[in-house]
């Protein structure tokens, strides 16, 4: 994957100085595509992420930081209860 990746980082960059691409870029209509592309993959983590949650309390289901939340609040009820415990033996 690594490869792939910096292979296609190669090619971009050739691309990018080429006279011609760099005409296209400067043209206000295509950066405005370029840049609405690449926001794509956050929009759609967010509309996921969204969504998950809506049917998580659709459903009566903690979501997954819901649960996380109460992972943390065990562990540290637990070392309060062992702290608690030690200074009673101690």
């Amino acid at each position: 994957m690594s490869n792939i990746k910096k292979t296609l980082m190669k090619q971009g960059m050739k691309l990018m100085t080429d006279p011609r691409v760099m005409k296209i870029m400067q043209d206000e209509r295509v950066m405005k595509a370029v840049m609405d592309v690449m926001s794509v993959p956050g929009k759609v983590q967010s509309f996921t992420a969204e969504s998950t949650e809506k049917i998580a309390k659709a459903m009566s289901l903690a979501t997954e930081d819901e649960v996380n939340d109460l992972k943390r609040q065990i562990r540290r009820l637990e070392e309060e209860v062992a702290r608690l415990e030690k200074e009673k033996k101690g």
